[in-house]
């Protein structure tokens, strides 16, 4: 995803570098502004646990909606074509329900500061360190994924040097999050948001007017890709082939359980923005609120990929022309005027750095507090860990500078990210799901466990996959693969090794394990979240119901 195609340049003028300019004025004005409410560690990791559900639920799905994933999820677009759908309507909205439902009353309820800390409580320190080493590597790589493909793309897009737009969008980072802590990242997320959809809703607009609207598009690609290209679930049938290399079972079990469920309920950076609302009742709609904006993301997103194939039809065709990573690009240079073109900039520069900024937060959070204060310095006041997380914020951007060009190694980031996942969510979910609802589960289970879904995942990838010993069409389809065999190697382990070793005391369970309570899990409602519409459940069953309907249309 990271070579893109020679003649993208925009023509950008001094009207597209105001809306630039003031984009980072005001990027900077909500730093300073979150400052006012930081004084303590827990403001700054975790906005004081003060914000409501509305800020934190768009913050959630802004983490998320980086531009690794908007340019990629156009090529996969223009690449598999209604085969993408899966990565949001089976491949999301069912995990991040199960959080907001299932495990967010365990995760706020126990008050604990980070995913790794669930662990500490629930496994002990050797799952606890584990996960935290695993976390604050990987946080900093995807970081650094998401600096220099937006410095990639501003090269191609805009002219600027790679160090150039690498140092001043990781300054940017850096400024705000210092400032602010979480909230000001979070409130920038909640912009930044906005101003992504001001970028690719025009973009989406205008692309289906030039290609004669919907049905203009559906017979273009009908009769130059053939039927299946239109619909999900067509040539997934066990045996088939289909672009994306991958049947509805590993579809179903590989993308829609474990690599979604691993990634939307054990990804801190996603969680920790759960964890900052006001109370239990905001936690738990938090990512309920955010699943509904992104059953509609692949309009904005899916769309524009197969705009640009039936514009550039060469998309993808030559090895050295345009590439389907070009996709977005190659809309906004042929279809966006002055000011417009300012915009969409901007909102690819947004969505950069909303995904760098939600994986440096949560990279100072566990960082700070599951290693530094955990083993390394224990019992400090509370200004001294404070402090420590702005210099450790600092360290993980420029951290993130340098893994930056170590992305450059890769062809293709989203492969890269989805294979990282693969590796280290999903043996953490195994963990976590089976902690979670057997009691019986000892802590050495939870380090064994984690280790060796971790590796059996890697095994499969290179040792059977990479070596050509095991026939799988696609990475992504060997993504998935490795995502089941790190589950079932995960919970085989668990469950030997809990067969043989002691069960921590029923006691030291409460609020950790389903079936038991702990004190915060009897928050009642604050005023007004007893509201119909405000109900948990009322929302999870109605985003599960739209997300299946979104299905209908691609599915004949």
């Amino acid at each position: 995803m990271i070579n893109l195609a020679e003649g993208l340049r925009l023509p950008t003028n001094g009207l597209d570098y105001t809306i630039l300019a003031l984009y980072f004025v005001v990027v900077l004005g909500i730093g300073f502004a979150a400052k006012r409410s930081v004084k303590t560690s827990l403001d700054f990791f975790l906005s004081g646990r003060s914000l409501p559900a509305w800020v934190t639920g768009l913050a959630f799905v802004a983490a998320n909606l980086g531009a690794t994933e908007i340019l990629g999820m156009a090529a996969n677009g223009a690449q598999y074509g209604a085969y993408t759908v899966h990565w949001y309507w089976i491949g999301a909205i069912p995990a991040m329900v199960f959080l907001g439902l299932v495990m967010m009353p365990f995760y706020y309820g126990s008050k604990v500061r980070s995913v790794p800390e669930f662990l500490l409580h629930r496994f002990g320190p050797s799952s606890h360190l584990l996960s935290s080493v695993i976390f604050a590597v990987s946080s900093v790589l995807i970081a650094g994924v998401n600096l220099y493909a937006m410095a990639i793309v501003l090269q191609a897009l805009l002219g600027w040097p790679q160090w150039v737009a690498i140092v001043v969008a990781g300054f940017f980072v850096l400024a705000y999050i210092t400032i602010g802590g979480l909230s000001s990242a979070i409130y920038n997320e909640v912009l930044q948001f906005f101003v992504i959809l001001a970028a690719l809703i025009p973009l989406t607009v205008v692309g289906l007017k030039r290609v004669g609207g919907w049905h203009g598009l559906t017979d273009s690609l009908t009769s130059s890709h053939g039927d299946a290209f239109l619909t999900a679930w067509k040539g997934t049938g066990i045996g088939e082939g289909n672009p994306l290399g991958a049947n509805w079972l590993t579809i179903v079990l590989g993308l829609g359980f474990v690599m979604s469920f691993g990634y939307w309920t054990t990804n801190f950076a996603e969680v920790q923005r759960a964890l900052s609302a006001k109370n239990l009742s905001a936690a738990k709609r938090t990512p309920l609120i955010a699943a509904f904006p992104k059953i509609f993301i692949p309009m904005v997103v899916v769309v524009p990929g197969l705009i640009a194939l039936v514009m550039e039809p060469t998309l993808g065709k030559s090895k050295d022309g345009l590439q389907y990573n070009d996709a977005i690009p190659v809309l906004m240079r042929d279809l966006l005027p002055n000011g417009v073109l300012g915009i969409a900039v901007t909102g690819l520069l947004a969505a950069f750095m909303a995904g760098m900024a939600a994986n440096v937060s949560s990279f100072n959070t566990v960082f700070t507090n599951d290693i530094w204060a955990a083993y390394l310095k224990k019992g400090r006041e509370d200004a001294y860990y404070l402090k420590t997380g702005r210099v450790v914020t600092a360290v993980g951007v420029l951290i993130g500078m340098g893994t930056a060009f170590i992305a450059s190694s890769f062809s293709n980031i989203m492969n890269y990210l989805q294979t990282l996942f693969s590796f280290f969510n999903v043996p953490l979910f195994v963990v976590f799901i089976i902690g979670m609802f057997w009691k019986r589960t000892s802590a050495a289970a939870g380090f064994w466990g984690l280790l060796a879904g971790t590796a059996a995942a890697m095994v499969n990838y290179f040792g059977f996959y990479k070596q050509g010993i095991i026939s799988i069409p696609s990475d992504q389809g060997a993504n998935f693969v490795s995502s089941i065999v790190a589950f079932v190697v995960g919970a085989l382990v668990m469950v030997v090794v809990t067969m043989v070793t002691k069960p921590k005391p029923a006691e030291s369970l409460a609020g950790l394990v389903y079936g038991t309570r702990s004190p915060g899990m009897e928050e009642p409602p604050a005023e007004g979240d007893d509201a119909w519409y405000r109900r948990p459940a009322l929302l999870g069953w109605g985003a599960l119901i739209l997300s299946a309907v979104c299905y209908i249309p691609f599915s004949f």
